[in-house]
């Protein structure tokens, strides 16, 4: 495993099958040679996207007018070795979110569609738009893909203080999370009402937290229940990822980086928020208890 993880992958994964819907794209970059995003809408993007949801409305508008254009290219190096046991991890984890849904989805008799997943490195386009690494990991409802550039994973440790394999399966979890609210009908009504309140706005705000917090509590259900059928979790994961949810709070990233928080700017949730969804998820397992629109806003 690469040397910038510090912490082994301890789930219990062993003869564990793997996803068949993850699509390898490193060595393939998505290079841009007109136009695009900026410095600063890589940053914008980033903070959104941050274990975050549909990125499509803050690429396509940033690349928007611009006269963006982007080519794949290749940059010949064989990558079939690289990473080998995080790229296997991630397609276990995929796998048991998929054999999760499956049965929470029959439970409300509903059949779970599970989403593709790309693994890309520098640069990647989707039918959301294009994105590079530094957007961190992201979910586009239009082609139904979650897309990871493993450095994300390697970064986690020293970028936020957040490391190991439940954590690195929660940022996983946590995609997922979005694509079952795409399947059920809840990320489309979210974002319609988000582009009547405006982006970026107190209320679209708002809405993007309730969204993001659900996503969590969902990666938290994922947990429950993949323990329960395989008996995945090992002693200390559950504080990995509590300890990953605090650190990715909206309050905890604006005061590390510029000393302060703007409540009205926040879209994910507060550290206390993220952990407490996720943890209820974990506690219970029941996808019912996820309703994070009906409370109010202050007491999410």
């Amino acid at each position: 495993m690469h040397a910038n993880i510090k912490t082994k992958i301890i789930i219990r994964l062993d003869g564990r099958r793997e996803s068949t819907n993850v699509e390898d794209r490193r060595g393939r970059t998505a290079a841009k040679v007109g136009g695009g995003i900026g410095i600063g809408g890589i940053i914008i993007a980033g903070i959104i996207m941050l274990l975050g949801g549909d990125p499509g409305a803050v690429l396509q508008q940033m690349q928007g007018g611009s006269g963006a254009a982007y080519e794949e290219t290749t940059d010949g190096k064989d990558y079939s070795g690289v990473d080998a046991e995080l790229v296997q991890f991630t397609k276990q984890i995929l796998a048991g979110t998929e054999d999760v849904w499956t049965k929470e989805f029959e439970k409300m008799g509903r059949h779970y569609e599970a989403p593709q997943l790309v693994i890309f490195n520098d640069a990647v386009s989707s039918q959301c738009g294009n994105a590079s690494s530094e957007t961190g990991p992201f979910y586009c409802s239009a082609d139904r893909t979650v897309y990871i550039d493993l450095s994300f994973f390697k970064n986690m440790g020293w970028q936020i203080g957040a490391d190991g394999d439940f954590a690195y399966a929660y940022v996983i979890a946590h995609e997922v999370g979005h694509h079952v609210q795409n399947l059920l009908g809840t990320l489309n009504e979210a974002h319609g009402a988000m582009a009547r309140y405006g982006r970026g706005t107190p209320q679209s705000n708002q809405i993007s937290v309730r969204l993001e917090l659900q996503a969590d509590f969902y990666a938290g259900v994922w947990a429950y229940n993949d323990n329960k059928m395989f008996g995945s979790l090992e002693d200390g994961d559950i504080e990995e990822g509590l300890n990953a949810a605090s650190k990715i709070g909206d309050d905890y990233l604006q005061k590390r980086a510029q000393g302060y928080a703007v409540p009205d700017s926040f879209n994910h949730g507060t550290s206390a928020q993220r952990n407490r969804w996720l943890k209820k998820g974990l506690r219970t397992g029941d996808i019912i208890q996820g309703d994070t629109f009906s409370p109010d806003y202050d007491n999410l």
